[in-house]
C-alpha cells in the first residue's frame, strides 16, 4: 500500500513539472511573438495550423507548437524538421546526452577533458582550494600574481553560470581572495584581446562565435549551425539580456544581412556602433570550424555542444566556454533551420 501511493505521488509531481517546464516556454515563445507582431511579424493562421498539426502528429504534443511558431513567423514559411526548444530539452536531451552533458557546467574540467592550450584558463577555485591549469596546487599567497602576471584583468566564471551570468572582471586593484571564496567554485580566465573586426561593433566586450556541432551516428563530428553574439555599448561581456546576434553561413563565414536583438528584431546595423553586419566574414572561420570538430571528438557522449570561441588579435581561435547540456538551438532553428531534420530526433519520443 505504502509504495503504491509513494509511486502515485511521484508520478503526480512529475507530471506537474513536464506541465510546469512546458507552460514556461509556451510563455518565452508568447512573448517573442507579441515582440516581433508590434514590428509586423505576425504568424498567418495557415501556418499557424501547420505547426500545431506538425507538433500533434511527429512531435506528439501539442506543447510542441509555440516554438513552433516563433521559427515559422521569423522565416516567413512553415518547414518540416525543425525541433522546438522544449521538445529538445525533454526529450532529444536526455536520449542523446544523459548526464554526460551536465560535466560542461563545471568548468576547472576544462583542461584535463581537453588539453587543449585554446582555452584562455589559468586558475581554478574548487572546494576551497586554488589550481593552475594542470591542477597543481596553488597557495592562496601565490595566486593575485599568477592572475595578473601578464594581464591586466581576469574573468571568473562561476561553475555553472549561463547566459552571461554569474561573470565578474577583475583587475589587480579589484581582486580578492575573500570575494572568490564568497562567489564559489569556479575558472579565472586571461581576457581575451579580440579581433579587430569585432571590436569595431563593440569594443569592450569580446565577442562569441556560437557553433553547435553534431556527434552523429556513424562516428563523425558534423557543424549543424554558427551565430555572432555581440555586446551592447556598455557591456563588458556579452549578456543574453542585451546581446546582438548575427546567422553566419556555414560554408564561408558571411555575416548575414540581418540581425536580432534580445526580443528577435530584425536589424541590419549594430544598435551602438552603426556598423552594418552585410559584407563581413568572420576571420579565420575554416580554422574555428575544425577546432571545434576536432575538439568535440574528445567529448563523443555528448551528442550536440554548442560552443563559444572567439578569434584574437592575432588571428587565433580561442576557446571561451563549451555548453554540452541544454545549448541553445531555438535562434539557429528559426534563422537557419531546420538544422537536425536528418538525424531522426522527431522520432525518439
Amino acid at each position: 500500500m505504502y509504495e503504491d501511493i509513494k509511486s502515485s505521488l511521484k508520478s503526480v509531481v512529475k507530471t506537474a513539472m513536464r506541465c510546469r517546464y512546458h507552460r514556461i516556454h509556451a510563455i518565452q515563445a508568447t512573448r517573442i511573438l507579441k515582440s516581433i507582431a508590434r514590428h509586423g511579424t505576425k504568424l498567418r493562421d495557415s501556418d499557424k495550423k501547420l505547426c500545431d498539426e506538425y507538433a500533434v502528429d511527429i512531435l506528439g504534443h501539442k506543447h510542441f507548437a509555440p516554438w513552433l511558431y516563433v521559427y515559422t513567423a521569423i522565416s516567413g514559411e512553415f518547414k518540416e524538421g525543425w525541433i522546438p526548444d522544449n521538445y529538445y530539452g525533454s526529450i532529444v536531451v536526455p536520449k542523446i546526452k544523459g548526464d554526460y552533458g551536465k560535466v560542461s557546467s563545471l568548468k576547472p574540467l576544462n583542461a584535463v577533458i581537453f588539453q587543449s592550450g585554446l582555452f584562455p584558463d589559468l586558475l581554478s577555485y574548487a572546494n576551497g582550494v586554488f589550481f593552475d591549469a594542470q591542477y597543481r596546487f596553488v597557495p592562496i599567497e601565490e595566486v593575485a600574481s599568477i592572475l595578473f602576471r601578464y594581464q591586466d584583468r581576469v574573468v571568473f566564471k562561476l561553475d555553472n553560470s549561463l547566459q552571461g551570468t554569474g561573470i565578474c572582471l577583475f583587475t589587480r586593484d579589484t581582486f580578492s581572495i575573500e570575494k572568490i571564496q564568497s562567489l564559489g567554485n569556479g575558472l579565472f580566465q586571461g581576457f581575451i584581446e579580440q579581433h579587430g573586426l569585432f571590436a569595431k561593433f563593440a569594443k569592450d566586450s569580446v565577442a562569441t562565435i556560437r557553433i553547435t556541432t553534431v556527434f552523429q551516428d556513424n562516428g563523425e563530428v558534423s557543424v549543424r549551425a554558427c551565430y555572432l553574439r555581440l555586446g551592447d555599448a556598455n557591456d563588458t561581456h556579452v549578456q543574453s539580456k542585451s546581446h546582438i546576434r548575427v546567422p553566419i553561413d556555414l560554408e564561408t563565414g558571411a555575416f548575414s544581412g540581418v540581425g536580432y536583438t534580445p526580443e528577435w528584431i530584425e536589424i541590419k546595423a549594430h544598435p551602438t556602433s552603426k556598423i552594418e553586419f552585410a559584407g563581413h566574414y568572420i576571420p579565420s572561420f575554416r580554422n574555428c570550424r575544425d577546432t571545434v570538430t576536432e575538439l568535440h571528438k574528445k567529448v563523443p557522449y555528448a551528442r550536440c555542444i554548442g560552443w563559444d570561441i572567439t578569434v584574437d588579435y592575432e588571428d587565433k581561435v580561442k576557446l571561451i566556454e563549451w555548453n554540452a547540456e541544454h545549448n541553445d538551438i531555438k535562434f539557429s532553428e528559426a534563422t537557419q533551420g531546420p538544422c537536425f531534420a536528418d538525424l531522426g530526433w522527431e522520432q525518439l519520443q
